[in-house]
């Protein structure tokens, strides 16, 4: 049986380990002897170091009880702070579209989930979108001239990608209302010549 001074070293180890990854620095293998710790960098890899050491500042942020959790408090409070004010509906709605153990609150890990998800299409969560869009942005003094320079062709990216899919439904629609002018020409044009034919053969 461990002792108490074993079961503090372990404890104490685990939370080095788990500091070590939300900060972004290496973990050695043998500090992981049996521990199976999330590490973002390895679980995330569609992420870079950067926008996951963002997301962590961000998540510590809203974090304020500092538990390494975001309760349902919390994620109103952000919400509030974003603009986006949600209904206590919307608000449960939002940690369990994320809530992958089932514990009613939100962890780092499953708080990257929502970039993942929100990026794949997986969910159309109102209040989720509003935190990938923001939380998304670049701060440009942050990341340098390079990063925002990404960042900004990126965004013109789907901004190009929208308006080509909005030039589309358009010709869609204006193919649409043609052919129904046709339409209505060629019902016009066979009602006057079955007008006439009947005006024939009454004659």
């Amino acid at each position: 049986m461990a002792t108490t001074d074993e079961l503090a070293s372990k404890l104490n180890k685990r939370n080095q380990v788990i500091d070590a990854a939300e900060e972004g620095r290496d973990i050695p293998q043998e500090e992981l002897p049996s521990l199976k710790v999330f590490n973002p960098f390895t679980e995330f890899k569609e992420l870079s170091r950067k926008e996951i050491q963002h997301y962590q500042k961000m998540f510590n942020q809203y974090d304020t009880s500092k538990d390494k959790f975001i309760d349902f408090e919390e994620l109103k409070h952000m919400m509030e702070k974003l603009g986006s004010p949600q209904t206590h509906l919307a608000l449960k709605e939002m940690i369990k579209e994320v809530d992958e153990d089932g514990d009613g609150k939100i962890s780092f890990r499953e708080f990257l989930l929502i970039f993942r998800k929100v990026s794949t299409g997986e969910v159309q969560c109102d209040g989720l979108m509003q935190i990938y869009n923001h939380m998304s942005e670049i701060d440009v003094d942050k990341e340098g001239v390079k990063g925002a320079k990404n960042f900004f062709e990126a965004k013109i990216g789907e901004v190009t990608a929208h308006s080509k899919f909005e030039k589309e439904i358009r010709e869609e629609q204006e193919e649409r209302k043609k052919q129904d002018e046709e339409k209505k020409v060629r019902k016009a044009a066979f009602k006057d010549k079955a007008t006439f034919f009947q005006q024939q053969a009454n004659q």
